[in-house]
Parts: structure tokens; C-alpha cells; sequence
């Protein structure tokens, strides 16, 4: 099937049908052409609202669940965001659209030298991609007005929390690996707050110093 048969309009329909009803975000997915964020051979699939497996046990956030997960960060478009696991950079390409930069972080070589050629390959340049440990963040752009985390952990890392500004705000699936809730955070001045939970969901393990040993 072509993109005409499965239009990015498809991909409108099932995001709002989740309940995400930020206009500015449902554009982004609207602009963003989720069949050049796919691996070769899942363009067919990829304006329905599934995960796309990408290698090494891994697989792409399923579209509606990304926007969720967005629109819990209430970006206004100024924000300088921190993004924990790349992968082949469609949800980092919304992100870029819905803010002033973006900082991503991603595991694998390999998935994120794809990421860099599928964002350079739509005109995406306000992101700085990093290969590295993502449980981690990434200290040396801090501090962040928003950080979303696209792996589960029971809860969230000391760096990322210590690397959001006052006021800022954190998406996490929160959760041993494969059974979690999507929580939103508040940074506040004596630390995080936990405001809301956004979806149940299912997410691979976080890896790294501050996650599941690798």
C-alpha cells in the first residue's frame, strides 16, 4: 500500500482518538512523513498506529502513544528539550517542530547514525544527536525546560531530574520493562511531583549507569 493509501491524515485520526487535542501537535504529525522514520521495507505499515521493530529488540514508540507522551510536556515552542532514546527519529522530528531545539540521546551507533540521515533527509537541523548512556542525560546541554524518556524505568534517574530546570516538566514510563504508566513530573524547588498519569503502556527496559544494567 502507497502513502496515498494510508495517509499521515491516518495517523491524525488515531491520535486524536487517544484524546491528544493539542492543535500544534497534531500538525506536526499532519507535516511529519512518518515513512521516512520507518526501516526499509516497513514503509507499508507505517501510517498505521503500531510500534516498527528497528533492531537490537527494539522498536519505534507507536504513534499515538509518542503523541500522548508529547502533549504531556505542554510545549509552547521555546523550550530546549532533552529527549532519552532516538530511535529513528520521528518522534525527535515532532519534538523539533513543537520547540526551539532538541537534544536526543540514543544507545546504538548504527539506529542513531539512521536517525541522523532521516532527520538531515527532511531539513530537521535544530537537534543535537548524541550516541551514549542515556539514563545519564546529557549534562552538558542542561539545563532542560522538558525531557521525555522512551524506555521504562521504576523510577526516574537522579541526572535527568537533577537536569530539568525549575518549572520544567518529564515524561517517563514508569515501570520494570514491559508493563508501566506513562507519568507526567513537575520539577519544583524541593524536587519532582508527580502530576499525573498519562496511559498504560508497554516500553523496553532503560539501560545504562542509572537503568537496568546493559
Amino acid at each position: 500500500m502507497t502513502e496515498a493509501a494510508h495517509p499521515p491524515e491516518d495517523l491524525v485520526r488515531a491520535v486524536r482518538a487517544v484524546g491528544v487535542s493539542d492543535e500544534r501537535l497534531l500538525e506536526a504529525v499532519r507535516a511529519t512523513p512518518r515513512a521516512a522514520f520507518v526501516p526499509t521495507g516497513h514503509q507499508t505499515h507505517a501510517y498505521h498506529d503500531v510500534p516498527i521493530p528497528i533492531g537490537h529488540a527494539q522498536v519505534t514508540t507507536q504513534p499515538s502513544l509518542s503523541a500522548m507522551m508529547i502533549e504531556g510536556l505542554e510545549l509552547d515552542g521555546d523550550e530546549h528539550v532533552l529527549e532519552i532514546g532516538t530511535g529513528l527519529g520521528f518522534q525527535t522530528a515532532l519534538l523539533a517542530r513543537l520547540a526551539a531545539d532538541v537534544v536526543t540521546i540514543e544507545m546504538w551507533p548504527d539506529i542513531a547514525r539512521q536517525a541522523q540521515g532521516n532527520l538531515a533527509r527532511q531539513g530537521i537541523r535544530n537537534v543535537d544527536l548524541r550516541v551514549g548512556d542515556g539514563s545519564g542525560g546529557v549534562p552538558d546541554r542542561a539545563p532542560y525546560d522538558a525531557i521525555i524518556v522512551s524506555a521504562a524505568f521504576p523510577e526516574v534517574p537522579t541526572p535527568l531530574a537533577e537536569q530539568l530546570r525549575l518549572g520544567g516538566r518529564l515524561v517517563q514510563p514508569i515501570g520494570p520493562g514491559g508493563r508501566e504508566r506513562v507519568v507526567s513530573f513537575l520539577r519544583t524547588a524541593t524536587g519532582l511531583e508527580r502530576r499525573r498519569t498519562l496511559t498504560p503502556a508497554r516500553f523496553v527496559r532503560l539501560r545504562g549507569q542509572y537503568g537496568f544494567p546493559s
